[in-house]
C-alpha cells in the first residue's frame, strides 16, 4: 500500500458504497467535499472522516488529500476529474469515464500533462472472480473464443424526474447498466470493429432498452442487453470452441462461475469470497500502481477507456440519444 489518503467527491450513494468498502479494506478517507456542507459534515460523521468540506474546490486543495473519487452524476465526471487534475491529484472517475467520447479525451489529455493517474471506476474489471477469468482465458482453456455474451436489466422507476430517465444528468439504461457488458465485452474480446445498437426509448427521450452487437478481430462477436423496465437473468458467457464460462447472476458483482466442456464436463468452479460489495478492490488496485510508479491501469487503460466512451457514442447516435449540449 501506498498509504495514500482518499478524498471524496460527492456524498450520493454510489459514494457511501465506495467509502464503506474503503473502510472496509482498511484504506484511509481524508476528506469529503459536497456543494451542501450540511451533507458534506453528515457525510464525514458518518465514516469518521477527518476533514469536511463546503465544496470540490476545497477538496481538491486540501493538502491531506492524495488521491479523488469522483461520484457526480455523469455530466459532471469531466470537469470534476480535470478540477482535482489540475490541482495535483490523482483520480479515479465513477463509470461511466466521462459522459462523451470527447469529454474522456479532455481528462486522458490534462491527466497526461500532470501526470497523475485517471482510472475509471469500473469495478467489475477488479473483481477477483474476473481476475480468475482472464487467467482462464490467456491459458487458452477456451479454445478460440467465439461469442461473448451477456445482460444487466433492472427495474427501475419510470418517473421522469429519476436521474436514470432524466437526459440533463446522462440518464439511460446504456450509460448507467449497458456499459457494464460492453466493457467485459471489450475486456474479453478487446475494442469492437462494427458496432450495431437497437433499443427503445422512454418519454424522456432516454434509452429505456437497448441491444448491441458487436463484431471483434478475428471475426469474434459480442451481443448485451440493458433495460431499466425489468429484471432479466443478469448472467454473462464466454464461449470458445474448447469450453466456456458461465457467470451467475449477478455477474458484474462477486459471485460463482464455471468452466464447461463441451460435452457438459465441469473443469473448474470458482466461488466469490468478497468482504462487503466488492468496490475495495478497484481502490487497492490504484494503491498498487502509484506504488509501482505507474500512472494507468493495467486491467482498464486510459485508452481503453476513452475508446469506450467513443462505442458509447456511437451506440447512442444509432439510438437517437442526444444530451442537452451536443
Amino acid at each position: 500500500m501506498t498509504g495514500l489518503r482518499w478524498g471524496i467527491l460527492a456524498t450520493g450513494g454510489i459514494a457511501h458504497a465506495f467509502t464503506s468498502d474503503l473502510r472496509t479494506a482498511g484504506l484511509t478517507v481524508s476528506a469529503v467535499g459536497s456543494r451542501r456542507p450540511d451533507a458534506s459534515r453528515a457525510f464525514a460523521d458518518q465514516f469518521a472522516i477527518p476533514h469536511a468540506h463546503g465544496s470540490y474546490e476545497e477538496l481538491v486543495a486540501d493538502p491531506d488529500v492524495d488521491i479523488v473519487y469522483i461520484a457526480t452524476p455523469h455530466p459532471m465526471h469531466a470537469d470534476n476529474a480535470v478540477l482535482a487534475l489540475e490541482a495535483g491529484k490523482h483520480v479515479l472517475i465513477e463509470k461511466p469515464f466521462t459522459l462523451t467520447g470527447p469529454e474522456a479525451e479532455r481528462v486522458r489529455e490534462v491527466a497526461r500533462a500532470q501526470g497523475l493517474l485517471a482510472m475509471e471506476a469500473m469495478w467489475t474489471r477488479y473483481l477477483p472472480h474476473m481476475v480468475r477469468i482472464r487467467e482462464i482465458i490467456a491459458a487458452g482453456t477456451l479454445g478460440e473464443i467465439r461469442t461473448v455474451f451477456a445482460d444487466h436489466t433492472q427495474r427501475i422507476s419510470s418517473d421522469p424526474s429519476h436521474r436514470l430517465n432524466a437526459l440533463e444528468l446522462g440518464g439511460g439504461s446504456l450509460l448507467d447498466l449497458g456499459i457494464y457488458p460492453v466493457s467485459f465485452a471489450c475486456d474479453v474480446l478487446g475494442k469492437p470493429e462494427t458496432v450495431t445498437a437497437r433499443g427503445r426509448l422512454g418519454d424522456t427521450g432516454a434509452d429505456a432498452e437497448v441491444a448491441t452487437i458487436f463484431t471483434h478481430a478475428g471475426g469474434a462477436v459480442s451481443t448485451s442487453i440493458s433495460t431499466s423496465r425489468a429484471v432479466g437473468p443478469n448472467t454473462a458467457h464466454v464461449l470458445g470452441t474448447d469450453a466456456r464460462i458461465d457467470i451467475d447472476r449477478v455477474w458484474y458483482t462477486p459471485t460463482s462461475f464455471r468452466v464447461v466442456a463441451p460435452d457438459g464436463e465441469v473443469l473448474e468452479e470458482y466461488q466469490s469470497d468478497v468482504e462487503g460489495r466488492g468496490m475495495q478492490y478497484q481502490a487497492l488496485a490504484a494503491e498498487r500502481l502509484l506504488a509501482e510508479g505507474k500512472t494507468d491501469s493495467d486491467l482498464l487503460p486510459l485508452d481503453e477507456s476513452v475508446a469506450i466512451m467513443h462505442v458509447l457514442d456511437e451506440l447512442r447516435a444509432q439510438l437517437g440519444v442526444r444530451y442537452p449540449g451536443e
